[in-house]
């Protein structure tokens, strides 16, 4: 058993338990409070463990100015400054009070990812039971430090972070009182690639920082996550959407009802496909025994009659003795009279006078 596991709400999440799924509503509510609790309740639906917030407004993320530092030049929001981008995206701190508890209703967790001190003390009012620090953040060790003093669990992200970045990151949080920590493996690009995804970092990371490791996914569909499950993620995250044809901050990289009843189904199938190293016989495989190879009389043997390639050949059922032995029971004579169909066994085979 892999004893890194942390809990969120109560539920044990590691590498010993199915894959813990989050739903990252984001800006895909388009500003609709109805598609914000929609979008929630699908989540639930669709088979997800939580659903996850952004807590920011544009002030609180950056400023608004036209000066060239603040635009954006490509991709997806191509056009947008900084501010109206944000001001688009955010999630109105008053909606986050009726969110949280329709997922209290619904029995799915939620929680949200602060941008800032103040989105802490709102998430504390609320009671949340974890914290998200986005890629972006990973490099905010005030703000780290600010969120793991609450004491709660703690997800990074460690998109475009360096290995120095992400062990600044994670000393912040353990010395500020942090004790359950997941790490992220992620890949800031919107959307990712599945070449550059380099799976094999999750379990890495793991090994390395003594954390619970997953993967905050932004590739097309649900692949990748799924690999991620195999390479060792207890935690997948994925943008979620009701629609993408009725587009949004996040929509093209995110997955639609169907698709992440899919991720949530094939992920914790693959998790269970995982086992443990074995080589005992399978429950399953029993009934399957009788239809190995063994040693059978292939024509009538009279008492004392030798035993040739002629008339003993390895076949199938495999009620007779085991293949391994043919060449030990060729050339000895026959016990006994023998019939065709005979599953040879040890008594009708004597040595040689």
């Amino acid at each position: 058993m892999n004893t890194k596991q942390i809990a969120i709400a109560g539920r044990p999440i590691g590498v010993d338990h199915p894959p813990y799924i989050i739903a990252e509503i984001s800006a895909n509510h388009n500003g609709s409070f109805n598609r914000a609790l929609q979008t929630l309740t699908m989540a639930k639906e669709r088979g997800a463990d939580a659903v996850k917030l952004q807590t920011y407004t544009a002030d609180t993320l950056t400023i608004d100015s036209d000066k060239e530092d603040f635009q954006i030049h490509g991709g997806l929001w191509d056009g947008y400054n900084l501010y109206r981008l944000y001001q688009w995206a955010h999630t109105p701190y008053e909606w986050h009070k009726p969110l949280f508890d329709l997922a209290s209703k619904l029995d799915i967790h939620c929680f949200s990812t602060p941008f800032d001190e103040t989105a802490v003390d709102l998430l504390e009012d609320l009671n949340v039971p974890a914290y998200k620090i986005a890629s972006f953040e990973a490099v905010d060790l005030p703000l780290i430090r600010y969120a793991a003093s609450t004491r709660k669990p703690m997800i990074i992200s460690t998109g475009m972070a360096n290995l120095d970045e992400i062990c600044e990151a994670v000393e912040t949080a353990r010395d500020a009182g942090c004790s359950e920590l997941v790490l992220l493996h992620c890949i800031s690009s919107y959307p990712a690639s599945a070449e550059e995804s380099n799976l094999r970092t999750i379990a890495d990371l793991e090994k390395r920082f003594g954390v619970v490791a997953g993967l905050s996914d932004h590739t097309l569909g649900t692949t990748v996550s799924v690999a991620g499950v195999v390479m060792g993620a207890a935690v997948i995250e994925k943008h979620v959407t009701l629609s993408r044809v009725d587009k949004g901050a996040d929509s093209e990289f995110s997955l639609e009802p169907h698709e992440l009843g899919e991720l949530c189904n094939n992920a914790r199938t693959a998790w269970s496909a995982l086992g443990r190293a074995n080589y005992d016989l399978a429950p399953a495989e029993e009934g399957s025994l009788r239809f190995r190879r063994s040693i059978y009389v292939l024509e009538d043997v009279k008492a004392g009659e030798e035993l040739t390639a002629d008339n003993v050949r390895r076949i199938r059922p495999g009620f007779g003795l085991a293949p391994k032995y043919y060449d030990k029971v060729l050339g000895k004579r026959a016990a006994c009279n023998l019939e065709r169909g005979t599953a040879l066994q040890w008594d009708h085979v004597k040595s040689f006078d």
